[in-house]
């Protein structure tokens, strides 16, 4: 066992503490305390015991209370306690363990049974420490395959058009900017959740994932769509939905995809129902989809495109403003107003062109 491993024994009886540290001194760092407030502090303290003896028969504060306020701590929660005590109850035994005692070990000492005890409840805390880590490390690396994956699909849908280069970046932080704006909101608290508003952030780039399925005749034409053509255009939403669900399929229900699934389907739909896919109205339309309509319709204005010139900020605003009601959900609209300025510098940050920066200046 590592002898730098830190014990803090806790009771109020001197001679208790002496034996005990001669006992584990040779083997480990030995902190003592006379008192369940002492305890406290050392075990949240900056440099945290790796496991306390805690004797459970002290005056002021018990054992069991400390037990109880060490759980009920973020920095002593997972620190092992094994009670001291006289007791010799299986009753007293049970609510140790119910309070979280991971074991026991009575008076007089056993020094073989103290060791033995003390070296096993060690190195299990050993054991879940490296566990721990290990999912930390691994969580990490999920996550950044996540944001890799994400950043890549989105980017090979960008690819097909050489304007766009900055959509995804300017997308991506124009839709958390909302969320953030309406997180408190009674339409929008119970869903915009911290979790939900990063993973928002990372799935913005896959709502024209299905542009793929298009083909460049239609995708690049420098002039107005024909009626057929924009039929055929219009379903790159499907397209990205049947590829995000195909895909969901094989990670389940609570993947990381299902709100980019959304987006991808809904982003085109309008409030008044004149949208597509599905002509969803209103609420029938996920939020994602009410969020990333406004924030894609702002940088389809504001951008360069073959077919037309970038719009001035100000112009973009009063468009988003005008359709408020009909395309939009009014209060996401409330909340660009709110944060037009944002919208305006985040894409400034992240424009494609000179002449698109120009225009955002007005």
């Amino acid at each position: 066992m590592d002898k730098l491993s830190r014990i803090l024994i806790v009771d109020d009886k001197r001679q208790n503490i002496k034996v005990l540290t001669e006992l584990l001194r040779k083997d480990y760092k030995i902190m003592a305390s006379k008192t369940g407030e002492q305890a406290l502090n050392a075990a949240q303290g900056s440099i945290p015991p790796d496991l306390i003896l805690l004797d459970i028969m002290m005056p002021e504060i018990d054992g069991y209370e400390v037990c109880r306020r060490l759980k009920a701590n973020s920095r002593s929660m997972h620190i092992p306690v094994i009670f001291i005590t006289a007791l010799d109850s299986s009753d007293d035994e049970a609510k140790g363990f119910e309070i979280g005692a991971v074991d026991y070990i009575t008076k007089p000492f056993n020094p073989t049974l103290v060791k033995a005890r003390v070296k096993n409840q060690l190195e299990l805390k050993r054991l879940r420490d490296h566990l721990e880590d290990m999912v930390k490390q691994r969580t990490v690396e999920l996550e950044l395959t996540q944001e890799i994956t994400i950043e890549s699909m989105g980017t090979l849908a960008e690819y097909r058009d050489p304007e766009t280069g900055g959509h995804i970046k300017r997308t991506k932080n124009y839709i958390k900017l909302l969320a953030e704006k309406l997180k408190t909101h009674p339409k929008f608290s119970s869903f915009l959740t911290k979790e939900t508003i990063e993973k928002l952030f990372k799935s913005a780039p896959l709502h024209d994932i299905g542009k793929v399925g298009i083909s460049d005749q239609i995708l690049l034409k420098p002039g107005k769509l024909t009626d057929e053509e924009f039929e055929k255009m219009k379903k790159h939403t499907i397209y990205g939905r049947d590829a995000l669900s195909f895909a969901e399929q094989k990670l389940g229900k609570n993947s990381f995809l299902h709100l980019a699934i959304e987006m991808a389907e809904s982003h085109q739909e309008k409030w008044d129902g004149s949208g597509y896919p599905n002509a969803w109205s209103g609420y029938q339309i996920p939020i994602p989809g009410r969020l990333m309509a406004v924030a894609d319709v702002y940088d389809a204005l504001i951008s360069k495109r073959v077919y037309k010139k970038p719009f001035p900020h100000s112009k973009a605003v009063e468009i988003i403003q005008e359709g408020k009601g009909q395309h939009f959900d009014p209060d996401v609209v409330d909340a660009f107003m709110e944060v037009a300025e944002e919208f305006r510098n985040i894409a400034i940050k992240h424009a494609d062109f000179e002449d698109e920066i120009n225009a955002l200046r007005n």
